[in-house]
């Protein structure tokens, strides 16, 4: 494998618009389009494990921190119906065996004992502890049951080194992106990092990875969740009132931690279409592509068709709203080179 190419943005900012590029190139594999990979960045992932091992880590948390990762990864692994999940089919059959060795290399401890997590009563354990009171009482409690347990594998343990930990961490990530790649030489992975979490990827990977980072004009972002996403029920969560919006993008944005990898581009939505051609080349540069290479120029991504897709803030309706985004989010407006006006209901979508 010669790269492995993420785009990722902020919610709605275009990303699928560099997966639908990236996948008109010579051996990109992009099998499942803009299917979503989260394992690293969902709930109880990856970097959710490394931040409890590595960051005031004691015997408890760990226990239950390689717990939950390993039912996430569960998860992940047999829900069909769930959109980001699926993995036996959409990554393979041996994503379980990679994922159980990689908790399996984790471990340093397991033995009998358990703490209060394990005590927590649930369903199942509250029919035993009901079915015993019985007997209990009918022996004035002379006859003693085993301890009733959430779970009965003892206590799972680990005080691993960083270093140990992300080599077992980059081994897993390879083993599962090898299954996904089938062969080929350069995959392309939607949504695998978000800009939130772009500090941590030299401690996981090598210079295999190439990230596309995509911002979009906040107008438009606003103003097609709210009156197109929302009414198809693909909408992204942000506030749709103006004022909240505003707030929530700007903390957002904001509570991004400064990151400066080689391995990273950030370009905006608005440059792929209003500057194609300029950006295209800081696109195959970055990546180390060839005009060669571009096999199947816009036949994914085509910049006439996406022009739909900006602007649609102008309509006298929406004047308002976007005075105050234009007054609160200014740093992150889009200087377009020319004024068109698209009705937001002619915007396009893609797979």
């Amino acid at each position: 494998m010669k790269r492995i190419i993420v785009s990722t943005g902020y919610m709605g900012s275009g990303s699928s618009a560099i997966t639908d590029l990236v996948s008109e190139f010579k051996e990109c594999q992009n099998e499942h389009k803009s299917y979503e990979y989260v394992l690293l960045h969902c709930p109880n992932g990856l970097f959710d494990l490394e931040d409890k091992l590595l960051i005031g880590n004691n015997a408890l948390r760990s226990d239950e921190a390689l717990r939950s990762f390993e039912h996430q990864m569960n998860k992940l692994y047999d829900k069909k119906f769930w959109w980001v999940g699926n993995y036996k089919e959409i990554i393979s059959p041996r994503f379980k065996q990679i994922s159980d060795a990689f908790v399996k290399n984790l471990q340093e401890f397991n033995y009998n004992s358990y703490w209060y997590t394990h005590e927590e009563v649930n369903s199942k354990m509250f029919i035993k502890l009901l079915l015993r009171k019985p007997f209990k009482i009918l022996t004035m409690g002379k006859v003693r049951f085993n301890k009733v347990l959430k779970y009965h594998d003892g206590m799972r343990i680990s005080f691993i080194k960083s270093k140990d930990f992300y080599k077992y961490a980059h081994d897993f990530i390879y083993d599962v992106i090898d299954e996904i790649s089938h062969g080929k030489e350069n995959i392309i992975l939607d949504q695998l990092l978000l800009p939130f979490n772009l500090f941590r990827i030299d401690n996981y990977f090598d210079d295999k990875l190439k990230v596309i980072v995509v911002e979009r004009d906040p107008r438009d972002v606003f103003v097609i969740n709210k009156y197109i996403w929302q009414e198809k029920q693909i909408g992204v969560p942000f506030p749709r009132d103006v004022h909240e919006f505003c707030k929530f993008y700007k903390e957002m944005r904001e509570s991004e931690k400064p990151c400066h990898s080689s391995k990273i581009l950030r370009i905006h939505f608005e440059d792929l279409i209003y500057n194609y051609d300029d950006e295209l080349q800081k696109i195959m540069k970055f990546l180390g592509f060839t005009s060669k290479d571009h096999i199947n120029k816009k036949k994914r991504f085509n910049p006439d068709i996406s022009i739909k897709n900006t602007q649609t803030f102008r309509k006298e309706q929406y004047k308002n709203e976007i005075d105050i985004i234009e007054k609160e989010l200014k740093k992150y407006l889009y200087n377009f080179p020319y004024i068109i006006e698209n009705d937001v209901k002619n915007t396009v979508e893609f797979e």
